[in-house]
This record gives structure tokens, sequence and C-alpha cells, in this order.
């Protein structure tokens, strides 16, 4: 750990803090990116640890042993505040058209498009989790963080942070198999009345649907 680095944050060096900036902004962004599934949001969530962290200098003392840890413990503080908001935010992002001028059909697209659809229903399959669970997830699994550094990060003993990672894994694959079943349901065309078209054009009677899908 870089003492006198620290030392200087704590004093109010800028240049100092900057230095902790290049080398955390990157993993904060992914950590907040891969739990909203927002990226204009994740940005935000950057922006406010970042803030919050130079509010918080002082406490950049030598009992923080990974100022990494310490950095996306105050990035899930941050996100804890904004769900509601973020919920508005994602809400209001879907009505949006989607942008112009796209190639139709072009591979490159595609492949973005199932990117984005498998994010959003990670993240949404994510958010069905406890929050406990979520949390401990997105640090160890996906922000990569060792089981005492997110014991850290959370002020939690490191046994509860491997039972809960347990748990989050075991429903995880569970809800984010039924987000994309889901997606893949809602994206089979309909008639005028609500009945799902057939392969061959035909309009399938509902019945037909809520039998399938028990």
């Amino acid at each position: 750990m870089d003492f006198l680095l620290h030392e200087r944050v704590r004093s109010g060096d800028r240049s100092a803090f900057a230095e902790i900036f290049d080398e955390h902004a990157r993993v904060v962004y992914a950590h907040a990116i891969r739990t909203t599934g927002d990226w204009a949001l994740a940005e935000d969530v950057m922006s406010l640890t970042f803030l919050e962290a130079w509010r918080l200098r002082d406490k950049l003392r030598e009992e923080v042993r990974s100022v990494r840890a310490w950095l996306l413990g105050i990035a899930t503080n941050v996100m804890r505040n904004i769900t509601r908001a973020a919920r508005r935010h994602r809400e209001a992002m879907s009505r949006l058209p989607p942008p112009e001028g796209l190639p139709d059909f072009s591979d490159e697209v595609v492949g973005q498009l199932a990117d984005a659809q498998r994010l959003a229903a990670a993240a949404r399959a994510l958010h069905r989790l406890k929050r406990a669970e979520r949390e401990v997830f997105t640090l160890v699994v996906w922000s990569d963080l060792g089981y005492a550094a997110a014991a850290e990060a959370l002020g939690i003993p490191v046994g509860t942070v491997r039972s809960r990672l347990s748990r989050a894994r075991k429903k995880l694959r569970r809800l984010v198999e039924e987000e994309l079943a889901a997606d893949s349901h809602d994206a089979e065309p309909q008639t005028g009345n609500g009945q799902h078209m057939s392969q061959n054009g035909a309009a399938a009677p509902r019945a037909f649907h809520r039998r399938s899908a028990r």
C-alpha cells in the first residue's frame, strides 16, 4: 500500500487523488454497469463514488488495506441510495426509440443486441436477489474482489460473504434463464387480439400458450 500517496490524499492533494482515480475508475465503472445494467447510470455512480471518496478521504488510513475494496464499498452504498432513481431512469430509457442509421441484420449489430439483451436480463435477475446477496455477488464475481476484500468493503465477516455468495450463485443461474425465456416469449409476434402467431402465420389460441408455458 502506498502510504505516502494516501497521506497526500488525506492532506487534500488533488493530484494524488487523481492518481487513485486513474488507477481505479475503470473498476468502479465496470462494477456499476454490471450491477445496474445501465451505461449512463453507471457513469453517474462512478462520479458520485469518487466525489464521496474525496469527501471521506480522511478515512484513507492504515485500516484501509485495499483502496479498491474501499472504493467499491462506497460505490455499493451509492447504488443503495439511488436504486429508486435508477429504476425510473431505466423505465425512461426503455421508452426511447432505437438509434437510427444502423445497418439491418449485420452480424455486428445482432451481436450487440444479443449482448445488450443478456446484460439487461442479468441485471433484472440480479435485482431479484436479496440486496445482501446481490452486493456480495457483484463484488466477488463481477469486480473480482477476494472474500476478505469484499468483507472489508461491506463490513461483514468473511464467512458471511461465502454463504451469501453460494446462495446468490444458485439463485442467479435460475433467474437469468427465466428472464431470457421471458424475453424470448415476449418477442413472439402477436395478432391484434393478443394471440401468438404460429410459424406458418396462423394465430395460435391463447390456451395453447398457457398449456405450453406450464
